[in-house]
């Protein structure tokens, strides 16, 4: 029988160990060799949908793989965001994520499942989405002064619709009541689109949304928009005036959405995931694209995986207070 030198013994067994890294490293240099999914933890035809599919039609191009939009509504968001923490840190499973399910969630959910700052990979951010402040058609309010006269006098027999606890919608309407002082009656939707059908049909009063949901409405003249959450006029709807044109400077809502993988997916795929995130959003086709729903592009110095993650602690901290202030916590 032969037997090995002490040497020659540690040598092999050093060998095997590094066996099963060696794969994982192949594949990852080979990625994507199969589809790859984003969960989208709201409903289709919201804001986080029609991010997810704009940016990922690109990031299929650039990447050679079918990109494949699972929605996965429920509980603001974190049901879905729970999914892709829980799933293979491959890179086929990623989220379009935002301000909700990555930093409101902390302050509302108690006992939630997961650590946006620590359970996730960041891949970058995507886009911003100016909200406005809509009401049904026949609102007797003609402008955002009268609105708030008439939500204040009538605010017990008002509903505010919103897309599921934690969602944008949810907490800009939450720090729009706070604005006004009053407490109208929150319906819940499984997602904004739903909530915008629902205010279309006049089954509701009030809500905060996003252009993509009812920009073409509020053009229409099917769904009245008093003001827009943000700094200057949006060229998709510029006779809609800012809150502070209107006289509430103090509302301002431009939330996030980003591309978050499951901890531990390896640097290399999400190298390859921001850079074809940051493709996409160079494309002349996907900013018309955004703009024409009157989003906001980030500029480079704001993308990638560090400003990303920067940003989730930073949104951390600003919303824990507001909400502690409002007193909400959702089960």
């Amino acid at each position: 029988m032969k037997f090995l030198h002490r040497r020659q013994f540690l040598h092999l067994a050093a060998g095997s160990a590094a066996l099963p890294a060696l794969p994982r490293f192949a594949l990852a240099q080979a990625y994507p060799t199969r589809p790859i999914t984003i969960i989208v933890p709201f409903a289709p035809g919201g804001g986080t949908d029609v991010a997810a599919r704009i940016v990922g039609e690109h990031m299929s191009r650039a990447l050679g793989q079918q990109f494949l939009i699972e929605n996965v509504p429920g509980a603001g968001g974190t049901t879905g965001s729970i999914r892709t923490m829980r799933a293979n840190p491959d890179g086929y499973t990623i989220q379009m994520g935002h301000m909700g399910t990555h930093a409101v969630s902390v302050s509302l959910y108690p006992n939630l499942a997961y650590k946006p700052d620590i359970d996730f990979e960041p891949i970058g951010l995507v886009v911003e989405q100016p909200t406005l402040i809509v009401a049904r058609k026949d609102f007797p309010a003609r402008d955002l002064k009268e609105f708030i006269a008439y939500v204040r006098a009538n605010a017990v027999t008002l509903n505010m619709a919103h897309g599921g606890v934690g969602s944008v919608s949810f907490t800009f309407g939450l720090l729009l009541n706070s604005l006004l002082g009053v407490k109208s009656t929150l319906v819940p939707f499984n997602g904004t689109g739903p909530a915008a059908h629902a205010l279309l049909a006049g089954q509701i009063d009030y809500m905060i949304n996003g252009i993509p949901e009812v920009g073409s409405q509020v053009i229409a003249g099917t769904v009245k928009a008093y003001a827009i959450g943000t700094a200057e006029r949006n060229p998709a709807l510029p006779n809609v005036p800012t809150s502070k044109e209107a006289g509430l400077p103090d509302f301002q809502a431009l939330p996030w959405y980003a591309l978050f993988a499951p901890k531990d997916t390896p640097r290399t795929i999400l190298d390859k995931l921001t850079d074809a995130v940051g493709n996409a959003l160079d494309d002349q086709n996907v900013r018309k694209r955004f703009l024409d729903l009157g989003w906001d592009t980030p500029d480079k110095a704001r993308r990638g995986q560090e400003p990303l993650a920067k940003l989730v602690k930073s949104e951390i901290a600003r919303w824990s207070p507001i909400l502690k202030a409002a007193s909400v916590k959702a089960e």
